[in-house]
C-alpha cells in the first residue's frame, strides 16, 4: 500500500458491489484520481470514530457531509445547488470557512461574475427548479409581501445554528412588516401540527399567506426574504432579492444578519442597501466551491490543491498539477 494517498469516508450502502447509491461527483473524483495518479480507497464512514480514524494513517481524509476538523481532513458536500460542491477543512454549508472569508466584491471579475450569473440564472430560476421538487403550476402573492421560507426543526443543524426559532421569526415579521406576509413551510417537514399552527395564526394576522408554490414564483413577487439560513436564501440572490437571516450561514456576506427578534424588526424598518448580487454568486460558488460538473482529472487536481493549502504533500508531479 502507498504511503499517501486519499481515503473517501462514504455511506456503506454506496460501497455495496453494483450499488447505483453513489453520487456522480465521488465517481468522478475517483476517475480524476486516477487519471493523475493519486492513490485512493474508499470505505465506510463512522464519524464518531473518525479522528482516531484519521490517527490510524498517513493518508489524507475526505468525509461526506460531515463537520470533522483535523490537518488531513476536508469534508465534502453539495453546497445548496448543483453542480457545486463544499470542499472545506470546516465542515459544508452553514459551517463551511468561507462564513469566515471576506468578501472584497472590487477583487472580484465583473465580466466573469456577470456571464457566471447568467448561465446560474437560465438553469435554476429561468427553469423553475430547486433543490427539492417544486410545483409545476405557477401562484401569485401580494406584491407587497415579505416571503418567510421555514426549515424543518427536526433537521440538527437548523437547531444548532438558528439565532431565534422559526415562530419567533414570523411572530416578529407579521408584527414589524407593515403589508402582506408570505410563509411557505418546508417541504419535508413531516410535524403534524405545523398547519393547525399557521391556521390559529392566520386568524389572528389577515396579511398571513401560506403558500406552498414554487419557490421561483415567491421570490420574483416578494419584496423581501427572511429565513434561518435556509438554501432559498442564496437562491433569492438570483432574483436580487434582499434577505434577512436569523441563523449562521456561510453566505451571510451579502445578507442582513438579525441576531435577535429587535434586530429583525429593526432591518424590517429600514430600506435594504445595495448589493452586488452577480459577484457575489460568483465568488461563492464558482471561487469558493469545487464545479462538479468539470472533467474528472480538473476536479482531482482542484482537491489535491486543497489538500497542499493544509500543507499535505500528496508528491504528485508538477506536471500533473499543473493549471487546466
Amino acid at each position: 500500500m502507498a504511503d499517501r494517498g486519499v481515503v473517501l469516508h462514504l455511506p456503506e450502502s454506496w460501497l455495496a458491489p453494483n450499488s447505483m447509491d453513489m453520487l456522480p461527483f465521488y465517481r468522478k473524483l475517483q476517475a480524476g484520481f486516477d487519471e493523475i495518479g493519486v492513490p485512493w480507497r474508499a470505505e465506510a464512514i463512522d464519524r464518531e470514530n473518525a479522528l482516531a480514524r484519521v490517527e490510524r494513517d498517513d493518508w489524507f481524509h475526505i468525509f461526506n457531509h460531515s463537520r470533522i476538523q483535523h490537518e488531513r481532513v476536508l469534508n465534502a458536500g453539495v453546497a445548496y445547488v448543483y453542480p457545486y460542491w463544499n470542499m472545506d477543512p470546516l465542515g459544508i454549508r452553514a459551517f463551511s470557512s468561507i462564513a469566515d472569508t471576506k468578501f472584497v466584491s472590487g477583487k472580484v471579475d465583473e465580466d466573469k461574475a456577470r456571464k457566471f450569473f447568467g448561465r446560474l440564472r437560465r438553469r435554476w430560476m429561468d427553469k423553475r427548479s430547486s433543490r427539492y421538487p417544486q410545483p409545476e403550476e405557477s401562484v401569485t402573492i401580494p406584491d407587497d409581501s415579505v416571503a418567510v421560507f421555514f426549515q424543518s426543526e427536526d433537521d440538527r443543524n437548523v437547531e444548532e445554528t438558528f439565532y431565534m426559532d422559526r415562530w419567533t421569526m414570523l411572530e416578529t415579521v407579521l408584527k414589524s412588516w407593515d403589508g402582506s406576509v408570505v410563509v411557505k413551510p418546508h417541504p419535508k417537514d413531516r410535524d403534524p401540527m405545523l398547519g393547525e399552527r399557521l391556521e390559529a395564526m392566520q386568524k389572528v394576522y389577515s396579511d398571513l399567506h401560506v403558500v406552498t408554490g414554487n419557490i421561483h414564483d415567491i421570490l420574483a413577487q416578494c419584496q423581501r426574504v427572511v429565513t434561518i439560513n435556509s438554501a432559498v436564501g442564496i437562491e433569492a440572490y438570483m432574483h436580487r432579492k434582499p434577505v434577512i437571516l436569523c441563523g449562521q450561514a456561510d453566505f451571510h456576506h451579502l445578507a442582513d444578519v438579525a441576531r435577535t427578534p429587535e434586530k429583525l424588526q429593526v432591518l424590517l424598518e429600514q430600506e435594504p442597501r445595495g448589493r452586488v448580487y452577480a459577484k457575489y454568486l460568483y465568488w461563492y460558488f464558482g471561487l469558493q466551491c469545487l464545479d462538479a460538473s468539470r472533467r474528472d482529472k480538473v476536479i482531482a487536481r482542484q482537491v489535491v490543491r486543497r489538500m497542499a493549502a493544509q500543507g499535505y504533500d500528496i508528491k504528485a508531479s508538477a506536471k500533473k498539477l499543473a493549471a487546466e
